[in-house]
Parts: C-alpha cells; sequence; structure tokens
C-alpha cells in the first residue's frame, strides 16, 4: 500500500476519489471501462501499478531481511508476493463475477464483500451482509491512518539525524560506525514541529493540487532510490558471517513488514477500471507486480548484506553522513510530507461525509477541519506513544493489511463461486492461504505487541542515533 503510490491506493469504498488520473476529479465508481478516450493505456497503468506498491515500507525491507535471515528472507518475500499477487487476481475475478451478476458496471472492494455475502447460503450473513462492507471500510480506515503514522515517525526519525548531525556532516562519503549515543532532543520534538505544517496540508481538499504533490513525491522518491541503490551496491562485505535464518520471533516481524509493503490489493480494481482495454490488466498486473517484487528482494538483500547487524528500521538511517546521502533523506522526507496528504484522503473521505451529515449547513465547515485536525492529531498521538519505525509498520502490516491481502481475497472467493461447484483443490487452497494469513496476523501482531512492551535496549531499536 506506498510513497510513490500509496496515494493511488484510494477508491476501495464509498466515495473515496481515485487519484490515479493526475488532472481528473474522476471517481473510481463512476469511470466506465468503455470510455475509451480518458481510459489508461497499459504503460500508464503500468506506472500507475508501481507506484502503489513502492513506499516506506520499501525502505524498511532490509531490517526485514535482518530479521529473517539471509536465505530465508528473500524467499520468503518471493512467497508473500506471490500470495499477494494471487490474491490480487483472486479479488479481480470475484468482482467481476459479482457485477455481472447484480448487473453493476463497476463494485469496489467493500461492493464485493457486501454483494458476495448477499447470495451466500448462510441466511445470518446474508442478513448481516452490509457488515462486510464496513469491515472493509474499517480496515482500510486503519491501514491508511496507519500508514499515516509511519509517515510521522519515518519524518521526525531523518529530520532528528539531518539536524543532530549537520555540524558532522562533510563531503566525505565514508561508510558509518554506529555509536550509541543519546540524541540532543527527543524524537517527539520532532514529530511535534511537524504536525502543524500537517494540519495546513489536510486543508487542501483539491484533487488536482493533490496530484502536483504526488508529482513532486514521485520525482524526489526516484532520485533518491537511485542514490541508495549506487551506494549499497558499492564494496558489499563478505556475507559469510549473516545468519541465514534468524529465530522464529524475528521473523514474524519479517511478516508484518513485508506484508505492510505489499499494500496493493486494494487499488487494483479502480485501476483495472479506469483502463482503456481492461482485458489486458492481467499482463500488466503480472509485469508490474514481478518487477515490483523484484525490487523488493535486491533491496531487502543487498541493503542486508551492506548494513549487516547495523541495519536500522528504515534503510536511510544507515546512508553515510555526507552531504549527497543526506540530500536523500531530505527528498525522501519531502516526498513523504506531500504524499501524507494523499493518504489521509482515503480515510477523510470516508469518515467526513457521515461527520457533517449530522450538522447544520451552518457548521459543515467547522466539522469538516475539525474532523480532519483531529484526524491529524491522532496519527501523531500514535506516534509518539509508540516510536518504533520497525515495530510500527511490523503492527499495521500483521493487523490490517494482512487482513486486506491475505485473509479476506480467500473468503471471498469461497463466498463468491462455492455455490457454482468449485473444485476441492481450490476451496482447499482458498482455505490455507487464509489460514496462513490468519496465523500471521495474530502470531505477528503478538510478537509486534511483545516488542513494542520491551525496554528498547531490549528490543530492535529504531531509533536514530549519533553516527560517526
Amino acid at each position: 500500500m506506498s510513497l510513490l503510490g500509496r496515494d493511488f491506493h484510494s477508491s476501495l469504498d464509498d466515495g473515496s476519489k481515485s487519484l490515479l488520473e493526475r488532472n481528473s476529479n474522476v471517481t473510481a465508481e463512476n469511470v466506465h471501462p468503455a470510455e475509451e478516450a480518458s481510459g489508461l493505456s497499459r504503460m500508464q497503468t503500468l506506472i500507475h501499478l508501481l507506484k502503489c506498491n513502492i513506499g516506506t515500507g520499501l525502505l524498511g525491507l532490509p531490517l526485514a531481511m535482518k530479521n529473517a535471515g539471509l536465505l530465508m528472507g528473500p524467499i520468503s518475500l518471493l512467497g508473500i508476493g506471490v500470495l499477494t499477487v494471487h490474491c490480487m487476481v483472486i479479488l479481480l475475478n470475484c468482482a467481476h463475477h459479482l457485477s455481472q451478476r447484480w448487473q453493476k458496471t463497476f463494485v469496489n472492494y467493500g461492493e464485493a464483500m457486501m454483494y458476495s455475502l448477499e447470495t451466500c447460503p448462510n441466511a445470518w450473513l446474508r442478513t448481516h451482509s452490509v457488515w462486510g462492507r464496513y469491515t472493509v471500510s474499517f480496515l482500510l480506515i486503519t491501514t491508511q491512518l496507519g500508514f499515516c503514522s509511519v509517515y510521522f515517525m519515518f519524518m521526525a526519525d531523518n529530520l532528528q539525524q539531518m539536524v543532530e548531525e549537520a555540524h558532522m556532516t562533510s563531503n566525505n562519503c565514508q561508510p558509518r560506525k554506529f555509536l550509541v549515543l543519546a540524541p540532543i532532543l527527543d524524537i517527539r520534538f520532532y514529530m511535534l514541529t511537524i504536525l502543524p505544517f500537517l494540519m495546513l496540508l489536510v486543508f487542501i481538499q483539491n484533487l488536482k493540487l493533490l496530484s502536483i504533490f504526488s508529482s513532486l513525491a514521485n520525482i524526489t522518491t526516484l532520485g533518491s532510490m537511485a542514490l541508495i541503490f549506487e551506494y549499497i551496491v558499492q564494496e558489499i562485505p563478505d556475507p559469510s558471517n549473516l545468519p541465514l535464518m534468524a529465530s522464529w520471533k524475528t521473523f514474524l516481524l519479517f511478516f508484518g513488514t513485508a506484508i505492510f509493503t505489499f499494500e496493493g490489493v486494494g487499488m487494483v480494481l479502480p485501476l483495472k477500471n479506469q483502463m482503456r482495454d481492461p482485458q489486458q490488466f492481467p499482463f500488466v498486473l503480472y509485469l508490474g507486480m514481478s518487477l515490483v517484487i523484484t525490487l523488493y528482494i535486491c533491496l531487502g538483500t543487498l541493503g542486508y548484506m551492506k548494513f549487516g547487524s547495523s541495519t536500522q528500521a528504515s534503510i536511510t538511517l544507515n546512508l553515510p553522513n555526507c552531504w549527497p546521502y543526506q540530500s536523500v533523506k531530505l527528498l525522501y522526507s519531502i516526498g513523504i510530507f506531500f504524499t501524507y496528504a494523499l493518504q489521509f484522503h482515503v480515510p477523510a473521505d470516508i469518515i467526513l461525509p457521515f461527520a457533517v451529515s449530522q450538522v447544520s449547513e451552518r457548521w459543515t465547515l467547522f466539522v469538516d477541519l475539525s474532523v480532519r485536525i483531529a484526524l491529524v492529531c491522532l496519527t501523531c498521538v500514535s506516534a509518539i506513544l509508540i516510536p518504533r519505525l520497525d515495530l510500527v509498520i511490523s503492527f499495521v502490516g500483521s493487523v490490517s493489511s494482512s487482513a486486506l491481502a491475505l485473509i479476506i481475497p480467500p473468503l471471498l472467493e469461497l463466498i463468491t463461486f462455492y455455490p457454482e461447484d468449485m473444485s476441492c483443490v481450490t476451496i482447499a487452497k482458498d482455505i490455507m492461504i487464509s489460514i496462513l494469513g490468519l496465523l500471521g496476523c495474530v502470531f505477528g501482531t503478538y510478537q509486534a505487541l511483545y516488542e513494542l512492551i520491551q525496554p528498547i535496549s531490549h528490543s530492535v531499536a529504531n531509533a536514530t542515533g549519533v553516527y560517526a
């Protein structure tokens, strides 16, 4: 779900606007595939798909590899990627089938869940089918606000390191030696410093203006990613002393981080709907996700091989203390700052209509701005209470991302196609994927919570240290 692209992860529920078209205010619900004049080409769709899957979680993959092991990490990441892509295909097939059954032009994620429950054999589920939609909406809001909390921590971590190392920054880009020294200012101070600027940013409601911020985020991130790869491929130490397989406890943290990174399930429906030729979308999906999985494995593995046991929660915190690589942190932080508004747009667009409908027109603007401020403060308070970037990423991934990516799609397929004589192999496969996702959700959440309550010295801390 992504820096470059979780801004395009929207349109999963009622009224949530699609940001796939940079110069339009068209919603995913009212875009018709037959409108070829405004449809996306295969190349445009591929670019948007890549954006939707490249985000802040990508920078935490080297630490995820450390939590899994040099051999187990890449293999597991590949497996999770394959399962995620398969669940995307399941969601596409179910939505297509339900749209034909209910004679709808397009159904989003929440609607697909609701319509499938309305036709299932169980009478209780049919009666409470709307709760399927509510569940998807709740998970979407939780996930997106979780992303925003991660953005707070990411920006604060990098801002702290840039500010407190400014007097030591030079043009000599030598590898870091990590020193555990007390920071000058608490990380929470930097979060509070960022808060007023984000409050002003989320007041922007014009999607065309937000699309400009999206473009700026894309440009800064691409430049940062190029510099990161340029550094980590140089002088990689001998990896023979790195463990091939880590303990099962840290592997659970790996699972949450990996699922957090693969947050592209929900965007496949609006993206396919806006294609000029929707029949070509499966090809674009397989090609795009193959590139994404390759990028994930390369960055995670090379980053872990480069930094070893000193790998931080974000790879940017491991970069040398010189101006070229300090600029990487600055560029990526700027990109994250702009993307916050785009991520924030999704939960706000679900919550605000309900909140505004409860008051008279006289109070509409006041309630709108108050809810926006409250949601921003909620993400800030969450970051302040749990200033642990790596563990929060793992927690959000385990709790909500795993449900949206691995648990719900197989169950949706079972409910949708079971009355139509599904094969035993398909039923067994869907049950196994859902059980795997549920186990990862339960144990990953437990481990993330367990690590969060431990002293920082006991756990894998992400707090910015001072380097020499």
